[in-house]
């Protein structure tokens, strides 16, 4: 049986998709490309990918809208590639549930570097030991990677947004400095001036119903980093 990661490319440029086809395929990957949204559906019917590298600039459906469709389905995990410098569109990406971005041009061993370590969380993530964990007021499915509330109200997670809140559950009433964020869901080390880190905190806080301007769940330590203030229970 094949056991290789299964890697989806989307790229309406020919020559990316087919550098990053054969450098993967050469990193032990099945490697599987498409050039816009309706090939990509396509390719999604017939294969279940472990990771997708999609395009923001590309004809039809844009990346962001394909993003959109994609994550009412599934928790994939997905690197954005960009164009752009400026940081706007990889602001976008993480709001919409992107997991990570890469801007163009980039070094295939950079991106190699983000796949695997996404792969690894993702691994993680899925064996986490409990199937529910309580904490607050809420409860965390983490094989649907869902949210229930005391209410029964079920909110569905992103990739960014589920590997951020285990973090916070796997060190509960721990700092977590903008670092340590960056390098568990991201793999590397926050830069300087970032705001993926502060968009990413802000939307889970608002899925938690965390006040941003002066949350009580999720607390800014001024100089140092995050906390989550709450008692964590595992069932299951």
């Amino acid at each position: 049986m094949n056991s290789a990661k299964q890697i989806l490319i989307v790229d309406d440029d020919t020559e990316i998709r087919e550098l990053l086809q054969e450098y993967l395929a050469k990193a032990g990957f099945a490697v599987t490309t498409a050039a816009e949204g309706i090939e990509m559906f396509q390719c999604l019917n017939e294969i279940v990918p472990d990771l997708i590298i999609l395009d923001i600039m590309m004809p039809g459906d844009d990346g962001f809208t394909l993003c959109q469709k994609i994550r009412r389905d599934s928790n994939v995990p997905i690197i954005m590639l960009t164009a752009s410098s400026d940081e706007t569109d990889r602001v976008i990406g993480l709001e919409i549930g992107a997991d990570d971005y890469i801007a163009k041009p980039f070094s295939p061993r950079e991106l190699l570097a983000r796949i695997k370590a996404l792969l690894r969380r993702a691994q993680f993530s899925a064996s986490s030991g409990s199937r529910y964990i309580h904490f607050a007021n809420w409860r965390l499915d983490t094989l649907k990677r869902s949210l229930t509330s005391q209410d029964n109200e079920e909110l569905e997670l992103s990739g960014a947004d589920y590997n951020l809140l285990m973090l916070f559950l796997q060190h509960p009433n721990q700092i977590l400095d903008r670092d340590t964020i960056s390098d568990a869901t991201r793999g590397r080390e926050a830069l300087p001036m970032e705001r993926g880190i502060d968009v990413q905190l802000s939307r889970l806080r608002q899925r938690l119903g965390d006040n941003g301007k002066s949350p009580k769940l999720i607390k800014t330590i001024r100089g140092a980093g995050y906390v989550l203030i709450a008692e964590v229970k595992h069932e299951g």
